[in-house]
């Protein structure tokens, strides 16, 4: 899933958590039972009550059904394109009336649109909202103002299910007497996101635990729904049609397919806590295997505040908290073989009192194929030793870039590697914070997008991995953080060998 964090005790919109002072009230009879009381077993005794929400009032701004059934997801998705056509025809027509330029773009980027398609995509949730939230965050400084904004609004805005459907798909999943297994369970989930919502409850035998309850229909309606959204992205100009969409749609309905498999999902997190076991400053989440399903994610609850707080740290701290981050990023390209690739910043938490990482949601973890990890240690090393033109080789074998770029643009190719080298050369702190040299990057690489012979996707694979290590690096910028990354690199490589193409 991706896009979902723990919070301290609470998420906006959800009350905090906290104790009975007084003796807590008695717990009504099965027959007149609410949902917006806490929820618990029948014969529960009075001094298990846990957490007091019962006189709190609910969200009820943020509940929505998801739309589960075909039908009705098409339905919305028919609603959303109604709406903007109607939307463009207007705005379309004013500005042939006032003598104005139109574009397809322009016209669907109205405030009404905007609204729109923010509304609606939260409204279905999975793969729709998944879309937009990805594209946000791979596309970085590239998307336009007005399509970041939109999907900035996507990121924040999650809706969950109302009770009475989160209790439809806790019933379909662990049975009519699913409430039996718990002291409590808290029904207003401490964080909802595309595919999912999460849940806080203790168990019988008083384990406290965080439960991703994934949306009802979701994961069925995956393949359309990117379909769908694919379809509004080239109808605003966002989708050029010289570029191979249909390679970037196959990964990410491969992709959204196994992040909504809650069971692949927990096997991947056991993996990782196997992992890190012996490197200090990891906490990673252990899986409740008897609890989990299909679409059921029961891991222990890791408290910890956003990974945000950490750039209010002394800079020590935070320089040493993201090196360790940078770090694992290495170490998941060269050593583990297996990569988490959704570097979304709620997947991780930071514990003010030990300084350690949290680290959530592995839904997105997949192998590292060997050609990728050993074209960029071919990159790497090449760029340590300050050689553009083996920089350059590697770059080309590894389906970084296509050979037409080099010829056609090498002026520009030399500029861009040159900036790269320079940064990365110096045995110094790096400076995330300083995002100068990412305009000249930019510009240079703007330039070369013009010329649409050399459009074409590098491999999936390579996106998946360039997706993780530039989220890093976004991550760091938000951080301020410096760090010495000469150093990490020359480590980690040190400390590890190329990839036998056998282990593919």
């Amino acid at each position: 899933m991706a896009d979902f964090a723990f919070p301290n005790c609470t998420c906006a919109g959800t009350p905090h958590f906290r104790r009975n002072a007084a003796a807590p009230k008695p717990l009504p009879h099965k027959s007149s039972r609410k949902w917006n009381a806490p929820t618990v077993a029948d014969d529960q005794a009075p001094d298990d009550f846990g957490p007091d929400y019962a006189n709190q009032p609910e969200d009820r701004a943020r509940q929505r059904a998801v739309p589960s059934g075909r039908m009705a997801r098409f339905g919305t998705f028919g609603r959303l394109v109604g709406g903007v056509a109607g939307g463009m025809v207007a705005e379309g027509a004013r500005r042939l009336a006032s003598g104005e330029g139109i574009s397809a773009r322009d016209l669907i980027l109205t405030p009404g649109n905007v609204q729109r398609m923010t509304d609606r995509l939260s409204h279905l949730r999975g793969a729709a909202m998944k879309m937009g939230q990805m594209i946000s965050l791979d596309a970085g400084d590239f998307l336009p103002d007005e399509l970041s904004k939109i999907l900035a609004t996507l990121r924040d805005q999650a809706n969950f299910m109302p009770t009475r459907q989160l209790d439809q798909v806790l019933k379909s999943e662990w049975g009519p007497d699913w409430r039996k297994q718990f002291r409590w369970f808290n029904p207003r989930p401490i964080a909802a996101a595309s595919i999912g919502q999460v849940h806080k409850a203790l168990t019988r035998d008083g384990e406290e635990l965080a439960i991703k309850v994934q949306y009802p229909g979701v994961a069925k309606s995956i393949d359309s729904d990117v379909d769908n959204v694919m379809a509004l992205l080239r109808v605003a100009g966002f989708a050029p049609p010289e570029l191979e969409m249909e390679k970037l749609m196959a990964a990410a309905k491969q992709q959204l397919h196994e992040e909504a498999d809650y069971t692949r999902e927990g096997q991947q997190m056991a993996l990782y806590r196997e992992r890190l076991a012996g490197t200090p400053g990891f906490i990673v989440p252990r899986l409740h295997q008897g609890l989990t399903r299909g679409s059921i994610l029961a891991m222990s609850f890791e408290d910890g505040v956003s990974i945000e707080e950490l750039g209010n740290e002394p800079p020590e701290r935070r320089d040493e908290v993201f090196a360790r981050m940078t770090r694992l990023v290495a170490r998941e390209l060269f050593d583990f073989g297996v990569m988490q690739t959704d570097p979304n910043f709620a997947n991780f938490r930071y514990r003010r009192e030990t300084g350690e990482i949290v680290l959530l949601d592995f839904g997105a973890c997949r192998p590292v194929d060997p050609a990728v990890a050993n074209g960029y240690r071919k990159m790497l090393a090449a760029g340590l030793e300050g050689n553009a033109a083996e920089v350059l080789a590697a770059t080309i074998e590894a389906g970084f870039m296509m050979p037409i770029v080099a010829e056609k643009h090498p002026g520009r190719v030399n500029r861009m590697i040159e900036i790269v080298i320079n940064e990365m050369r110096e045995d110094a702190p790096f400076d995330f914070g300083d995002r100068g040299f990412v305009p000249l990057l930019r510009d240079e690489g703007y330039a070369i997008a013009q010329d649409k012979d050399t459009w074409a996707f590098p491999p999936i694979e390579t996106l998946f991995v360039q997706r993780k290590v530039s989220g890093t690096a976004l991550l760091g910028a938000r951080l301020k953080a410096k760090v010495n990354i000469r150093r990490i690199t020359e480590e980690v490589l040190a400390s590890t060998n190329p990839i036998p193409a056998a282990v593919a």
